[in-house]
């Protein structure tokens, strides 16, 4: 939104498709991870299933932003459309549930959590 009251429209619109880029490959570096913890969850419990809607949540969040991307590409010079500012208040939304419920994974479930004790010797 930046880009349509600046005077230098060029310089946010580049700059969000390239940051939209770098957290599109981010996001498929730190899927990897993720699945290697998802995988370790037991199937059939509530953690499992928090844990699929968590990593369809942010699928959904790479694959909107990756339109979002595509659409921004022939666009570089001028200040950005309403539908990539919808794609990314949207993609952000999304976003926003699904880091909710990677926290409740972690902080309810303790997916990937060092046990008490091993934590409590990073305090000594």
């Amino acid at each position: 939104m930046a880009s349509q009251w600046a005077g230098e429209e060029a310089v946010f619109t580049k700059a969000a498709f390239w940051l939209i880029g770098a957290g599109i490959l981010g996001a498929v570096i730190a899927a990897v991870f993720g699945l290697m913890d998802f995988i370790a969850i037991p199937r059939g419990t509530r953690a499992f299933t928090i844990g699929l809607t968590h990593m369809v949540l942010n699928l959904t969040v790479v694959a909107l932003f990756a339109v979002n991307f595509a659409i921004r590409r022939g666009e570089l010079d001028d200040a950005v459309e309403p539908l990539p500012i919808a794609l990314s208040a949207l993609s952000l939304a999304v976003l926003a549930i699904s880091g909710w419920l990677g926290g409740t994974l972690i902080y309810r479930y303790g997916v990937r959590v060092v046990n008490e004790e091993a934590q409590a010797e990073g305090y000594r």
